[in-house]
């Protein structure tokens, strides 16, 4: 198997961890140094940890479906869906009962075997449209 195959089962494991709810298993796929690049600025494994736990709780059923991935060298870009039912508080918003589907692109450097580092893109825009919480309206 090349590094690169190497790489995109490791993120492949990584999102089969989070749908079956082992986050702990899960992290161990992370390095502790990880920097997250999220859209509204970096966080630390500790508070990437905390956002997961919120989606969890807010979305119980989500599941993450990885749609396109491609690795070169040390990084792997894919497409991943998410997939869930607005139960729980969300970023301040109370539950909805409302299903979303989302489809975010997002790249992660490995190094020896864990991840290393994370960038994200989020469609937000239509996380909101989805929620009712913004107009759909263009």
């Amino acid at each position: 198997m090349t590094i690169e195959e190497e790489n995109k089962e490791l993120v492949r494991r990584h999102f089969e961890y989070q749908n079956r709810r082992q986050g702990d298993a899960a992290y161990e796929l992370i390095s502790p140094e990880l920097v997250f690049h999220m859209p509204n600025g970096d966080m630390s494994v500790k508070q990437g940890r905390e956002f997961d736990a919120m989606l969890m709780t807010a979305f119980p059923d989500i599941t993450f479906t990885i749609e396109d991935i491609i690795a070169e060298g040390d990084k792997v870009a894919f497409r991943v869906t998410l997939k869930g039912t607005h139960l729980g508080e969300f970023m301040g918003h109370a539950p909805t009962g409302k299903k979303i589907e989302i489809t975010n692109s997002n790249w992660f450097r490995v190094s020896d075997g864990k991840l290393v580092e994370f960038w994200a893109t989020s469609d937000r825009f239509r996380l909101m449209q989805q929620l009712g919480l913004i107009s759909t309206e263009i």
